[in-house]
């Protein structure tokens, strides 16, 4: 099949395929499979991480299909524990090695997690820019962090904030602040570990529209202009979360699904999370 995924630009003046697979949860014994089927059907943005263990996995993917480099947008992240400078270098080292690539797309510092590391953000966002300057990575950013973690960085602002956001859990505050400083907002877990879907309003709306559930909260990511990461282990899955360039949502569509935030958070809080 053929897709084309519009890019999103970003404030330093590259550009990310507004659609991605996620990666999280997928097992590194499926992972090589999973991905090896998104590129096929015409992803080009992969998302992974260290801590995901299956960074291997994505980069045997990318080797086997073929596909030119220049035609892929890769991101990985840095784990809690690797902040210091000299542990972010080895880490971005390690992860390079393991996806079998010179540089990646996009770093993100995975989580600030000031309850158990402090401020060692502070200069793992110093090591990162000298990474972009070295050409390890294209382009930097961070993922989970609030406009108070922000506010302590030094240096260029983040490209992305990857964060969680779904219907259920819109951060409307959050992200009409990261529109405010030029920042792009990328959502995980952008189904709502599925729960959104069962909505009355999604399902009457994909029943109007004769589209998918999760086709339909697919679009309204994509109509705030969001990035958006879905993961599936599944090629039926995985082809019909990329179906969503074909049509649009009405105002009153995207209203009513903004109207089933009930601030319903799965993951940690930024704040709290104690890894």
């Amino acid at each position: 099949m053929s897709l084309t995924i519009p890019r999103s630009a970003m404030n330093d003046g590259q550009s990310i395929p507004q659609l991605g697979v996620g990666t999280y949860l997928v097992p590194p014994a499926d992972t090589e499979r999973v991905v090896a089927i998104a590129l096929q059907v015409g992803y080009r943005h992969i998302d992974t991480a260290a801590l995901y263990g299956n960074e291997r996995g994505v980069g045997s993917a990318i080797a086997e299909s073929g596909i030119p480099r220049d035609e892929l947008f890769v991101t990985t992240k840095l784990w809690n524990d690797q902040h210091e400078p000299d542990k972010a270098r080895a880490a971005i080292n390690s992860s390079l090695e393991k996806l079998g690539l010179d540089h990646v797309d996009l770093y993100l510092i995975h989580w600030p997690s000031p309850r158990v590391y402090g401020d060692s953000y502070i200069a793992a966002w110093d090591e990162l820019q000298e990474f972009k300057r070295e050409g390890l990575a294209t382009s930097i950013g961070v993922s989970n962090f609030n406009p108070e973690h922000l506010d302590k960085l030094r240096g260029e602002t983040p490209a992305v904030n990857q964060v969680e956001l779904h219907p259920s859990f819109t951060q409307a505050a959050l992200a009409a602040e990261m529109a405010r400083r030029g920042i792009l907002i990328e959502s995980w877990s952008p189904l709502g570990r599925g729960t959104d879907l069962t909505s009355d309003t999604v399902t009457r709306i994909a029943g109007e529209i004769e589209r998918t559930p999760a086709q339909v909260v697919i679009r309204w990511h994509i109509q705030h202009g969001y990035v958006v990461i879905p993961k599936s282990l599944a090629r039926a899955r995985i082809e019909e979360n990329s179906m969503v360039f074909d049509f649009e949502l009405t105002d009153a569509q995207m209203d009513a699904i903004d109207g089933l935030n009930r601030n319903d958070r799965h993951g940690a809080d930024p704040v709290t999370a104690d890894f």
